[in-house]
């Protein structure tokens, strides 16, 4: 039996072929030429970055770590204790620390847009990812549905054996009955 792709469509999605998206369309092909649809989604994304979106994803990477916050503390330590004890009369960032605020505040404005574009790329694979999910549990409902099928037709084709079985029982025990009948009548 050919399937075609609008079979399935009215069958298991209870729509019309022109209602289906793109996606519906592509998982009802694939269930059609029984291929796969599962893919590594993390795999084409890595590459098709460029060398700025993995740069400012490992710049994220890093300055959101523990490692990162606990050296910067400590680099903020260090700077501290030189200006204030160490070098109480050359320091070369004197109380109230303005060039250290510089440091710090310039560092601020080149991280935070750094983060913000790694967040912006980490929700675009999550929109992609949760779509090929979609795209994935839409083909194993289908898949199901079509398994559901073919159990029930091997369930319908084997009670049509066993009532043309019994016919065939019942006719023969008819007839055995038949010639006892006609042998208790001769003898």
């Amino acid at each position: 039996m050919h399937k075609t792709v609008a079979d399935l469509a009215g069958r298991w999605l209870t729509r019309k072929p022109e209602a289906l998206t793109d996606l519906e369309h592509r998982v009802l092909q694939s269930a059609i030429d029984r291929k796969a649809i599962a893919k590594n989604t993390a795999k084409a994304y890595k590459e098709r970055q460029s060398f700025g979106e993995r740069l400012a994803d490992s710049i994220a990477r890093v300055g959101g770590s523990w490692t990162f916050i606990l050296s910067f503390l400590l680099f903020l330590v260090v700077w501290t204790v030189a200006n204030v004890y160490l070098l109480r009369t050359d320091a070369f960032d004197p109380y109230p620390f303005i060039f250290l605020n510089l440091v710090l505040s310039m560092l601020a404005a080149i991280q935070a847009p750094v983060i913000m574009m790694s967040q912006n790329r980490q929700t675009e694979r999550d929109r992609i990812d949760a779509t090929h999910d979609y795209e994935v549990n839409l083909k194993a409902e289908i898949e199901i549905m079509a398994l559901h099928e073919k159990l029930d037709e091997l369930r319908h084709q084997e009670m049509l054996a066993m009532r043309d079985k019994l016919t065939e029982l019942t006719e023969m025990m008819q007839r055995l009955e038949a010639r006892l009948v006609a042998d208790g009548r001769a003898g």
